[in-house]
């Protein structure tokens, strides 16, 4: 993305963003909580993205400060999902029924879909009704198939540090690999401590 104009990357998300507010009913619409540029300094940062490598780790540690939100179709969910991941369809994200999900400060919401589209999509339209705990899984189903269900293996004279990447991809696609389908009711744990904020890699100012 760092190759990019500045000014398309900035379109490819506010114009989606604003064609998702046009159709929210008037009472469900905050006020925006960040500017045009604050939104593009989240996404040039990448700070709104937890990576295939964070997300497995999670999975395989049995992390309870995580939650997977599938905003595909149900058809496509009851496919294949992620372990543990629940529906919340894109259409249906701002249904009463989902709002204690997608606001809260329990755990990390972590968006995805096959690509990152509709994912970023929910994050950008959950970030600006001001709901801060969400996130999106970087790449998509995509990406996650590629990285850790079937990893490249590194050449023999590769780092360290990619054999280790390696061998942590291949034992965690391994150990992923025969639970997509787990009932998503087992997810929620209403009980659970409250969690510090996750690291940021650049403050964005301003935009409240």
């Amino acid at each position: 993305m760092k190759n990019i104009n500045p000014r398309v990357l900035l379109a490819m998300f506010i114009i989606p963003l604003g064609m998702i507010l046009a159709f929210v009913p008037a009472n469900t619409t905050h006020p925006y909580k960040l500017s045009p540029e604050d939104l593009l300094e989240y996404v040039n940062s990448g700070m709104q993205f937890f990576t295939p490598d964070e997300v497995a780790h999670m999975l395989v540690s049995k992390d309870p400060s995580l939650v997977l939100i599938d905003v595909r179709a149900e058809t496509e969910y009851e496919k294949y999902h992620l372990p543990g991941a629940i529906n919340i369809p894109f259409t249906s994200l701002l249904d009463d029924q989902w709002k204690d999900y997608v606001n809260q400060d329990l755990r990390y919401n972590v968006f995805y879909s096959n690509g990152t589209v509709n994912a970023n999509q929910a994050w950008m339209l959950t970030r600006q009704l001001g709901y801060e705990n969400n996130y999106v899984l970087q790449g998509g189903l995509n990406y996650w198939v590629e990285s850790i269900m079937n990893p490249d293996k590194p050449g023999s004279t590769s780092p360290n540090e990619e054999i280790a990447k390696y061998d942590f991809r291949k034992g965690a696609g391994q150990a992923l690999g025969g639970g997509a389908m787990i009932e998503s009711s087992a997810q929620v744990a209403p009980d659970l401590p409250k969690i510090a904020p996750r690291p940021k890699k650049k403050k964005v100012q301003g935009g409240c």
